[in-house]
């Protein structure tokens, strides 16, 4: 069976390279051939990435706190690309300041994502919802 392909990174002006690179290593022992395409990257990195792999998921990092306005018109974009299937998934430090994650949850799948995550998460819990949403 082929291995599905994930496009990972850090979005916007971030540099937090460490989180990125377990993420790639648990993704890549989980059996998902990984497109890591690192840190300080572009909406437009993510889907070049995705296009150029046939990628079935991008999975968006974000700790510096702005991730809901780098990743505004994300989906869209995405459906523009012809990734109107592609799952998004986005987790990190999302969002400035302490709120009530399930109102930041809400308003990310408002912006098209299909998994949001709160800081700390596990990333076993997003490999775990990967693999049922790409149903291996």
């Amino acid at each position: 069976m082929d291995k599905k392909t994930v496009v990972i990174g850090v979005i916007g002006s971030d540099v937090h390279a460490v989180g990125n690179k377990i993420i790639d290593y648990a993704l890549s022992n989980g059996g998902f051939n990984v497109v890591n395409i690192g840190v300080l990257s572009s909406q437009e990195d993510f889907i070049n990435a995705a296009v150029e792999t046939n990628a079935d998921a991008i999975l968006v990092s974000s700790l510096y706190g702005h991730g809901e306005i780098d990743c505004q018109g994300l989906r869209e974009k995405c459906d523009e690309a012809g990734l109107k299937d592609i799952l998004l998934y986005i987790g990190g430090n999302i969002v400035v300041g302490k709120q009530e994650f399930k109102d930041v949850e809400e308003r990310f799948k408002k912006l098209g994502f299909d998994r949001v995550y709160p800081p700390g998460e596990k990333i076993e819990k997003g490999i775990e919802d990967l693999k049922k949403d790409l149903e291996i």
